[in-house]
This record gives C-alpha cells, sequence and structure tokens, in this order.
C-alpha cells in the first residue's frame, strides 16, 4: 500500500484550513486518513500575523521513516520544520565520462559552425 503525506481540506469557503494527514495513496483528498499527524492554517492570524501549524514530530518521523512520500505542498512545511533536508535548487545531474565528452563536443561543433 502507497502511503502520502498530504493535506486534506477543511473550513469553509475562502477559509481553508487543512489537516496534514498519512492516507492510502489511491483515496480521495478528504477520504478517511490512517493518521491525523498535525494541522495547517495558511491564513496568517490577524492578531499574530503568523500562520499556524502543529505537528507531531514523532509519528510524521515514524511515517517517513516506513516509506511515505509527502507531497510538494506538505514536503516544503517539513524542510521548513527540519524533519526532511531541503532540495537543492539546481539538481546536479550525472553523467558518465563518455556522454559529457559527447555533450561538450557537440557544443563546441554548434558554436563553430556560422550562423545564416
Amino acid at each position: 500500500m502507497a502511503v502520502r503525506i498530504r493535506f486534506a481540506r477543511h473550513g469553509v469557503r475562502n477559509n481553508p484550513f487543512f489537516h496534514i494527514v498519512a492516507i492510502n495513496a489511491r483515496k480521495k483528498r478528504d477520504g478517511k486518513p490512517l493518521e491525523k499527524l498535525g494541522t495547517y492554517s495558511p491564513h496568517p492570524n490577524i492578531k499574530e500575523g503568523a500562520k499556524h501549524i502543529t505537528l507531531d514530530f514523532a509519528r510524521t518521523k515514524y511515517w517517513l521513516g516506513v516509506g511515505a512520500q509527502p507531497t510538494d505542498g506538505v514536503r516544503f512545511l517539513l524542510e521548513r520544520a527540519g524533519l526532511l533536508p531541503p532540495r537543492p535548487l539546481h539538481p546536479k545531474v550525472k553523467r558518465s565520462p563518455a556522454a559529457a565528452a559527447a555533450a561538450a563536443a557537440a557544443a563546441s561543433s554548434a558554436e563553430s559552425q556560422p550562423k545564416a
């Protein structure tokens, strides 16, 4: 069973409130989760000016340890919380030495050709 850590939307129109849940990947967005891991309110509080996030670190680490894959939005929150390492801005592409030499040769031949 593929498990995802994702948002389940609650709240009212124009004022969403999300539960961070561990759920089977094939279930619908607001389906019954395996476990509720926390909450996230994307709108800042008027008095404090901050967004509210609650998260059960121990259970989130458990689900990540058994192979649950977070969605992009949840991954961003987990990176900010320090549970996941930040993703590189520009991932390096690993190439074999032969492929790197071929790419360099193609680039040099493209530069040497006159443009019409």
